[in-house]
């Protein structure tokens, strides 16, 4: 196996499955991006709070909820899997079609995504991931924040993300896609660590 390369080539799916698996990485747009090896304890347990709150809501329902890292394969059209130029690993993601998961992953946008920032990722998660997830579909895209304790809310509507929905990690924040699933702030903000001033 290989090492992800760096410099300006584009690459492919078929590129990113022959590399070491011992370094995370994403492709955006067939350019690689290295993921930092180990995130803080505060977004581990914000992912993994959001992941047993979607799971425990979603109870029988079909809907399946997915937590990093598992591949999502963004195709831009009907291209062979080794031909995709952008694979995302998002923190948790919930897909309501069944057959967009395989043995690699996802292919195909998940209905709902929610990235944790961090000082080493925030910009791409803002920037560079929210264009990614708009173009693919992605029908609702949280951004939580755990310093500011903040939600940012993208949606689409019309194929595009409008004006976002920015409010603070307090009581509970319904998916608009799932209306009756709610996440629940409080405990959780609790028990994050304290802001260091």
């Amino acid at each position: 196996m290989e090492t992800p390369p760096t410099g300006a080539c584009r690459y492919t799916y078929g590129d990113y499955r022959r590399w070491c698996g011992e370094v995370r990485s994403e492709l955006m747009n067939g350019e690689v991006w290295r993921r930092p090896c180990s995130p803080d304890i505060a977004h581990q347990d914000i992912v993994g709070s959001l992941y047993c709150q979607l799971r425990n809501a979603l109870g029988d329902k079909p809907d399946e909820v997915l937590i990093s890292p598992v591949d999502v394969r963004l195709p831009r059209g009907s291209e062979a899997d080794d031909d995709i130029d952008t694979v995302v690993q998002p923190d948790v993601m919930l897909v309501c079609d069944p057959t967009k998961i395989d043995r690699r992953g996802v292919r195909g946008a998940p209905d709902w995504v929610a990235e944790v920032l961090s000082p080493s990722t925030a910009a791409r998660d803002q920037i560079a991931k929210r264009r990614i997830y708009e173009r693919a579909g992605v029908r609702e895209y949280w951004l939580v924040h755990p310093t500011d304790r903040t939600l940012t809310v993208h949606r689409l509507v019309d194929g595009r993300y409008g004006i976002p929905e920015i409010s603070e990690l307090k009581g509970s924040t319904a998916l608009a896609i799932l209306p009756d699933v709610t996440i629940a702030w409080d405990a959780l903000v609790a028990r994050l660590p304290a802001v260091e001033a």
